[in-house]
């Protein structure tokens, strides 16, 4: 199982309105594309020296090779979508987790 993990730095101007975007139309857009299982949105409770408001994102997917999928097939026209609204008011990171065991 591997877990894609969106780390974003937002603008407080926008966290409301980026909060709501997310779970209502980014998330399930990732969801909609059949290769992730579940996802959820976690405040990062370590504040930047940059300042804003950190989430991190997480992605449930079953394997490597789905994940290199969703690179291929969805990617692009999901982060243009979060790019074209909120600009530069939130940057964002990207890793790949493997989970190794979980109890």
């Amino acid at each position: 199982m591997y877990i894609y993990n969106v780390t974003i730095n937002i603008d407080p101007s926008i966290q409301h309105s980026w909060l709501e975007w997310m779970q209502k139309t980014h998330i399930p857009d990732m969801l909609a594309t059949g290769k992730f299982s579940q996802a959820k949105i976690c405040r990062v409770l370590v504040q930047e020296e940059t300042g804003g408001i950190t989430y991190a994102v997480q992605y449930q997917a079953p394997d490597r090779d789905t994940l290199q999928r969703y690179y291929q097939e969805d990617a692009a026209r999901l982060r243009k979508d979060s790019m074209e609204r909120f600009g530069d008011k939130c940057v964002a990171f990207r890793t790949e987790l493997e989970i190794i065991s979980q109890h």
